[in-house]
């Protein structure tokens, strides 16, 4: 089923409110047909993923994070995750990013799309790239489709100039980001509509550019030269 259920996210928001493993024990047989419709969507996700791009071949089981939280070294103590993430990876070593998608009552379902922790190896290739020549990734950032489907590119930043640049370089604003993200929001008729897969799967086209951006420096050198043999 390619359809997010509302049973789904009504079990998703009454677990909200019941972060306890007596009531999720009562409630498994709610629980497993919710984590059933998230698998489903999860494969109609990646097969619609497959036509446009290359996906890492996953289980749909695989491709969602599991709802047990790890407490060990947390203040909040409640056992289970009110959201269902899941997550694609590009194929091959020469295409780079990854797909999230997280299900939340409440308005708070999202897409994401990005680098969410780059290595230093890489970021420093990501910030040498950019202040090298800036411009290819400025135009697809002030681009209308950009602008239209993510306003800007979001994640976490440095206060100040990173170590080794210049801070008056003119791309130090983009120099600062330690996370290169893209990120939309959804409401909950919009995730429950039989609309959604095609929609969200709209989204993640629209980062296309930026990703075949990033996969380019992220492979080759300041001369252009294949970092991957």
């Amino acid at each position: 089923m390619s359809q997010i259920d509302k049973s789904s996210l009504k079990f998703l928001k009454d677990l909200e409110k019941n972060n306890n493993r007596e009531w999720f024990n009562d409630n498994k047989s709610r629980y497993e047909a919710m984590h059933q419709n998230m698998q489903d969507f999860a494969e109609a996700v990646q097969d619609e993923m497959q036509k446009h791009d290359s996906i890492v071949p996953t289980s749909p089981k695989k491709t969602l994070f599991r709802i047990y939280r790890d407490v060990r070294f947390s203040k909040d103590k409640s056992p289970y995750k009110t959201y269902v993430g899941g997550s694609l990876t590009r194929d091959t070593p020469w295409l780079r990013g990854g797909y999230y998608f997280g299900i939340q009552p409440g308005g708070k379902s999202m897409m994401g799309a990005g680098f969410w922790n780059p290595n230093k190896e890489d970021l420093k290739l990501i910030r040498d790239q950019i202040s090298a020549d800036p411009r290819p990734l400025r135009k697809i950032l002030n681009s209308k489709k950009f602008k239209d489907h993510f306003g800007e590119l979001q994640g976490e930043k440095l206060k100040s100039c990173p170590k080794g640049y210049d801070k008056e370089d003119p791309a130090i604003d983009l120099l600062r980001h330690k996370q290169f993200l893209t990120y939309v929001k959804f409401k909950d008729s919009e995730v429950t509509d039989k609309g959604f897969l095609k929609l969200l799967v709209k989204q993640y086209k629209a980062v296309r550019p930026f990703f075949d951006y990033m996969s380019e420096i992220l492979t080759h050198d300041l001369n252009g030269e294949p970092l991957i043999k």
